[in-house]
């Protein structure tokens, strides 16, 4: 075991700037969840409701852009700073590209919101949130690319500062917008989605700035532009990059799909899903920082060839991985019954018993959510592992069968046909994600072996 702990200090301190700017990135969405939350159950489930739609593309456009970093990683251990620069450049075109496809997906998918079995005064206020937060896909997908760049260059803090100071943007925006303090007018949830997308514009224009007038990048910003357009480049970021958002997607639409399930079975469900996905979506951006640490030091060593350190820096992240995901768990046991409580207004008396119900509904969420919590972040890690080795085609096709062909239909029988309700729903996450870690990693095992 030693020679794994010998690694956990340079794994830490690529993983932590990762997972403190992926956290922040994560609170965005939470922020919001708090002070719409203040405003009502509707209002908070309107927004899990249109971020369901908003995460499918994000999935996609994040999932993509990863491809990014083991090509840039691997060609970084080379030292060949003009591929490195085509895979950053090439990259970039194409995360722009993809985030305006997405946005235009996402207005003309609009009119499915009515045909989901949704309640009606949900819809209405998911409409217009839906249009602002979509949009903030553009600035989102193309961030996604400086900051994949610069993740493959192991240069992980520039990221973190961006999502730091665009938190606080939101926060600010959410303050004024949301209630209408200080004479700002009163926009309840669309004022939470100008706050998101002001923040991720933010973040953007703060990565190419901070990049590109650093000495150690300024290499791949010559000749910046879309004349470096590079056809073979593009290729190999495509082929990459679609199974990796397949992936993604997979997962996400898994967590997209548990939320229209939660609001089949009403609001008050999809408003405690939505609390426990809140809350388990800041533990999983741990996992992803180290995902990323994994990603990063395993293309490295591809590019150096050194199999026999790889295999002991891989398995020493999946170690960090246990470690971190046993102590989440152990919160979410503790303080289940606590946590929702942070996501309604206590002191609106015209709505007690609905609150009292989401609180209710989110306490034994979170508690399963407790379970889930290692399975969710070694399917992540191990993810990373195996897209740093550049493996993504058979990965998908995992994934695609651990959460749609077992997850899915558990959560489909449990939360309908059956008294479970959304606790049905979260088991078959479980069910999932747990299929989706033990495949991945016995993938990973077998690649190892024919490489030692």
């Amino acid at each position: 075991m030693n020679k794994y702990f010998k690694e956990f200090r340079y794994n830490f301190n690529l993983a932590l700037p990762v997972i403190a700017g992926m956290v922040g990135h994560t609170l965005v969405s939470v922020v919001d969840n708090i002070f719409v939350g203040q405003l009502g159950s509707a209002e908070l489930a309107a927004v899990s409701l249109g971020n369901s739609f908003v995460f499918i593309g994000m999935s996609i456009g994040i999932g993509f852009s990863t491809a990014i970093t083991p090509i840039v990683a691997e060609f970084d251990s080379q030292k060949n700073i003009e591929k490195g620069r085509s895979a950053f450049q090439n990259g970039l075109a194409l995360c722009t590209i993809l985030g305006f496809a997405l946005f235009f997906l996402l207005v003309a998918a609009k009119p499915l919101l009515r045909f989901m079995n949704q309640p009606e005064d949900v819809v209405k206020l998911a409409i217009p949130f839906l249009d602002i937060v979509g949009f903030s896909l553009v600035p989102l997908v193309v961030f996604q690319a400086y900051k994949q760049f610069a993740d493959g260059m192991s240069e992980t803090k520039y990221s973190m500062f961006a999502t730091i100071i665009g938190n606080v943007i939101n926060i600010v925006i959410n303050v004024l917008l949301v209630f209408g303090l200080l004479g700002f007018p009163k926009l309840g949830i669309v004022g939470s989605a100008i706050g998101t997308l002001v923040a991720r514009v933010f973040m953007v224009l703060y990565m190419h700035y901070i990049l590109a007038k650093k000495e150690k990048f300024k290499p791949y910003f010559t000749r910046f532009g879309w004349q470096s357009f590079e056809k073979r480049m593009a290729k190999k970021i495509i082929a990459l990059g679609i199974p990796s958002s397949m992936q993604m997607f997979f997962e996400v639409a898994l967590f997209t799909g548990a939320i229209w399930l939660s609001g089949m079975i009403g609001t008050t469900s999809q408003a405690a899903n939505q609390i426990a996905l809140s809350l388990a979506s800041i533990t999983f951006m741990f996992a992803i920082g180290l995902s990323v640490a994994a990603m990063v030091r395993v293309a490295n060593q591809k590019g150096l060839q050194d199999y026999k350190k790889l295999h002991t820096v891989a398995h020493s992240i999946f170690l960090m991985a246990i470690i971190l995901e046993l102590i989440f768990a152990l919160l979410f046991m503790i303080g289940h019954d606590f946590f929702p409580k942070l996501f309604v207004n206590l002191e609106t008396q015209a709505s007690i018993n609905d609150t009292a119900e989401v609180i209710g509904i989110a306490s034994k969420l979170i508690f399963v959510a407790a379970f889930f919590q290692l399975f969710d972040g070694m399917q992540v890690v191990v993810l990373g592992a195996l897209r740093g080795m550049q493996d993504v085609k058979i990965p998908t096709v995992i994934t695609f069968i651990a959460y749609w062909i077992i997850g899915f239909p558990v959560s489909i029988y449990l939360g309908k046909y059956t008294n479970l309700g959304a606790v049905g729903v979260w088991i078959g996450l479980l069910a999932g994600l747990g299929a989706a870690s033990i495949l991945l990693y016995i993938r990973f095992r077998h690649l190892l072996k024919n490489k030692l």
